[in-house]
């Protein structure tokens, strides 16, 4: 019965949506579409906030996949250095422990240590994004969820961990069109992020404020792996990257010139470590309920809780 009425239900709707497949398609509907989207995007560029530093979001009328996200000039990608803020209180010491915790095992796991090559820095590298891309992605769905429960603005915080989470991702695309892992290696990433994302889960529904600095403490880590990498490719000991020109996906993605070097992306990635550090730093100070300091919209408003 399930599966007459299902099958009766999807011949009524066929001829509706062709109709609407054949609107979509029009000229028209794309001009006007096309219009209100670079109207959005000029809006965006127009009033992103100034802090941190390189925290400049970009959309262009390219129509690109891509949600938005940073970009950078070349001063910008030289001027990214390593930092650490101070555990302060009892909150802040066990998310920096437990960084450091998690820090020393995945050391061990993907081999890091005096002798790196390109092998063994794609491992790392690999293994860290697919694990970086799980806590902006449980951010933003669990306080979606949280918004659609309570019938409350967010306040433009799901957004913000959305794009992080995406970011992290391409991260990881970008260094899959150099390595394609094996089998074992997969099946490690799965169990790690396995654990990972339920523990992270559990943790931000009792405190959102610690995930986010132990967030911005995983961050510092990672500014710190992204230099080290940068500096060995610039001394010339990592000689098959010395001259490997960036991929496709990286020179669209973070609008890079046509000639643009694998340097020229690790130094993109480093900077967008650079600013998740800031970002998550800045949302665990706003204790989980207070305006996003990052979102555009509410860079005019004095008073966002008066006026949403």
């Amino acid at each position: 019965a399930f599966f007459a009425l299902t099958t009766m239900l999807a011949s009524t709707a066929a001829p509706s949506v062709r109709s609407a497949l054949s609107v979509l398609r029009s000229g028209s509907c794309r001009r006007q579409v096309t219009a209100a989207l670079g109207h959005s995007a000029r809006f965006c560029t127009e009033s992103q906030p100034i802090a941190p530093k390189h925290f400049r979001m970009t959309k262009d009328d390219s129509h690109d996949p891509f949600m938005s996200h940073p970009t950078y000039t070349e001063e910008e990608l030289n001027a990214v250095k390593v930092s650490h803020r101070p555990p302060e209180g009892l909150a802040d010491t066990v998310a920096f422990y437990t960084m450091k915790v998690m820090r020393t095992s995945f050391d061990f796991m993907t081999g890091y240590g005096k002798n790196m090559d390109e092998h063994k820095w794609l491992t790392r590298m690999i293994f860290l994004e697919s694990v970086a891309g799980v806590p902006g992605m449980v951010g933003g769905m669990w306080r979606h969820f949280r918004s659609l429960r309570s019938m409350k603005r967010d306040y433009g915080w799901i957004h913000t961990l959305l794009e992080e989470a995406e970011n992290e991702r391409m991260h990881l695309m970008t260094f899959l069109e150099l390595r394609k892992p094996g089998p074992l290696f997969r099946a490690a990433v799965l169990g790690t992020q396995g654990v990972f994302f339920n523990m992270f889960f559990l943790s931000y529904i009792l405190s959102p404020s610690t995930c986010h600095r132990f967030v911005g403490y995983l961050e510092e880590e990672a500014v710190v792996t992204y230099t080290k990498a940068i500096k060995m490719c610039e001394a010339g000991e990592l000689k098959q990257w010395e001259h490997l020109p960036a991929t496709k996906l990286s020179k669209k993605y973070w609008r890079l010139e046509d000639d643009a070097k694998f340097l020229d992306v690790l130094k993109a990635i480093r900077a967008d470590e650079m600013v998740h550090r800031e970002v998550n730093h800045a949302l665990a100070d706003a204790a989980g309920d207070g305006p996003n300091p990052f979102a555009p919209h509410y860079m005019q408003q004095r008073d966002v809780a008066k006026d949403p």
